[in-house]
């Protein structure tokens, strides 16, 4: 890609790609395949970060980790007029494990390493983990290739600006970024996509446009265990256009034409980086002194202590923090259309792509989680493919049982009934006369929790969870009953949340409008026993997971009695949302030191 270059364009597929889980051998095969099918129509081909294996491995890393020749040598003899690739894997390089991007072009029969990158900024915060489990590469640099001067980056590599820098003046007129970047925050403001892919949709044009540069992203796509991957590569030209994206949710291969020309046009148009060039000399002066500010060793006599702290910003008072999204509420709001999209994608991924069942069973209480749940399977499964049942005690409500029915027949999913009053009583009448209502109502729930699984061994499924994240974070439900489904697609959801999403999806307003319960006693409803309704409960949970105190939501304008009631319940009831203690006495304690993501 040398300036005044008049060579065609350069043909690049982001391949969006869904490996099986640990299955590197597997996942080879399918590479092969898609390299052999692009070979026509690109030059290059670019898969995601940890395309052979999936990314979210933990301690898995270690049996899924190859060497770069060796994973050349796997791959086997290139097709015919073969492209180049990129690719994402985990590897092992002395004796030691990392995050890596592999370029390999064919030469003589076979796959010729010609550069590896090794992740440099490793995210260990959120769901990520990984500086855990694989080391930190220290070097980037670009190289040149049949093609041109590329560059490689790994995901967070790029959420930083001198990575790219770097790159750029080290000649890369291409920058691959492999990438596999969960799904988060699904707010109305994302111009029908996530959050963190709206970032990416600032992040590559922002660096393109500053050098000059063409600019890629791999995605890649699917669930692990719940962390969802949604796609949506990127290829961006020099001026910061996008030049095409990669659907959402789904594989396939995006082709994207790099006109060499149009480097000339840009560098022109906006020469920064010739620019930065110039005062790079200054800018590493400047970075030298910014750096060993405050490091340098002290003087023998000099207290230490006694050192000036650096200036904290802040000013003089007199203005309150309100979050307006919390108060308001519009921080709750979702781009309901593509949180449907990706729920359905993940039960559709979670059931039948990564656990290998046909079918599921889902509890029908006539509530509103329960009905979101069962359209939501219908649209992801068919039909033919849920099992809804209506699990009454004597004191259920008719209302209920007419509810359950009413989305039952809407969704025309199998429909069962199977009363569970005669087990309950005789067990009570015979060993617990005495029985509180809580009790016979924990009772209930764990009883159904019991044959829900039972039916799904009967059908060949899994049984489909209903739980909000109102309840989850409140502690209002009966542990292991309401929380034991293996997968759950409303558990990130506040139940205002699933309100709006029952609308978009149809469920009838009888169902939505009427107060909720767990009718589990008769004529108690939600906010009876939580003792604060969820309108008010979910913009209050939400500002304490994001880490505002007490005082911070009263100053914003909620009621104290709501804020402490909803704070109190939410420190008290972390022991509900995990697994259940284990004393740790070895070195391989199970989800302590012996590692493996639930779909591993």
């Amino acid at each position: 890609m040398d300036a005044g270059d008049t060579r065609p364009p350069l043909r690049v597929a982001l391949v969006q790609f869904k490996p099986r889980k640990a299955d590197v051998e597997g996942n080879l095969e399918a590479v092969t395949a898609r390299v052999t099918a692009a070979a026509s129509e690109a030059d290059l081909v670019v898969f995601p970060e940890a395309a052979l294996s999936g990314y979210f491995l933990e301690g898995g890393v270690s049996e899924a980790a190859l060497s770069a020749e060796r994973l050349a040598e796997l791959l086997g003899a290139p097709p015919a007029d073969a492209p180049d690739i990129v690719l994402g894997f985990y590897e092992r390089w002395r004796r030691r494990l990392y995050n890596s991007a592999v370029y390999l072009t064919p030469e003589d029969g076979t796959w010729k390493v010609r550069h590896v990158h090794r992740k440099m900024f490793l995210p260990t915060y959120g769901v990520f983990d990984e500086a855990r489990f694989v080391e930190a590469g220290t070097e980037i640099r670009s190289f040149d290739t049949r093609f041109g001067r590329v560059g490689l980056l790994i995901c967070e590599d790029m959420w930083h600006t001198l990575p790219s820098t770097v790159l750029a003046l080290g000649g890369a007129e291409l920058i691959v970024v492999v990438s596999a970047s969960p799904a988060r925050d699904f707010g109305p403001g994302g111009n029908g996509r996530p959050a963190n892919l709206e970032r990416w949709e600032r992040l590559a044009p922002a660096a393109a446009a500053e050098h000059g540069v063409f600019v890629v992203v791999a995605q890649l796509v699917g669930s692990e265990g719940g962390k969802l991957f949604p796609g949506g590569s990127l290829a961006v030209g020099p001026d910061g256009r996008i030049l095409a994206r990669g659907p959402l949710m789904e594989e396939g291969a995006t082709i994207a034409a790099l006109d060499p020309s149009a480097l000339d046009r840009a560098r022109v148009a906006s020469p920064l980086l010739a620019d930065l060039e110039q005062m790079l000399p200054h800018l590493r002066r400047s970075l030298e002194v910014s750096t060993e500010a405050g490091e340098g060793e002290a003087e023998e006599d000099e207290d230490v202590s006694a050192r000036a702290a650096p200036a904290r910003l802040g000013g003089r008072g007199g203005a309150d923090v309100v979050d307006v999204g919390l108060r308001e509420g519009t921080a709750l709001e979702l781009d309901l259309p593509l949180v449907e999209k990706t729920l359905v994608a993940f039960i559709r991924d979670e059931v039948g792509g990564r656990r290998g069942f046909e079918s599921v069973v889902v509890g029908v209480s006539g509530g509103v989680d329960s009905a979101v749940s069962l359209y939501l399977a219908c649209k992801a499964l068919g039909p033919e493919n849920v099992h809804g049942f209506r699990l009454p005690y004597r004191t259920s409500s008719p209302e209920s049982m007419e509810h359950a029915q009413l989305v039952l027949d809407a969704t025309g999913c199998h429909a069962h009934t199977i009363d569970i009053s005669e087990p309950i009583d005789r067990y009570v009448e015979t060993y617990e006369p005495d029985i509180s209502p809580l009790r016979r109502g924990n009772l209930m729930a764990r009883l159904r929790a019991v044959i829900l699984f039972d039916q799904s061994a009967r059908h060949n499924g899994l049984p489909l969870g209903t739980g909000n994240k109102s309840e989850r974070l409140l502690g209002y439900f009966t542990w292991h009953a309401d929380d034991s489904p293996p997968i759950n697609p409303l558990g990130d959801l506040f139940k205002t949340q699933v309100w709006a999403l029952a609308r978009q999806l149809g469920v009838p307003d009888a169902i939505v409008d009427k107060p909720a319960t767990a009718d589990l006693v008769r004529g108690v409803n939600d906010e009876d026993e939580i003792g604060v309704a969820y309108a008010e409960a979910d913009p209050i949970l939400l500002g304490l997971v994001r880490g505002y105190g007490v005082e911070e939501l009263v100053a914003m304008g909620f009621e104290r009695r709501a804020v402490e009631l909803v704070w109190r319940r939410l420190r008290t009831t972390h022991w509900k949302r995990e697994l259940p203690t284990v004393a740790v006495l070895s070195s391989s304690a199970i989800g302590e030191f012996y590692l493996r993501p639930v779909d591993y």
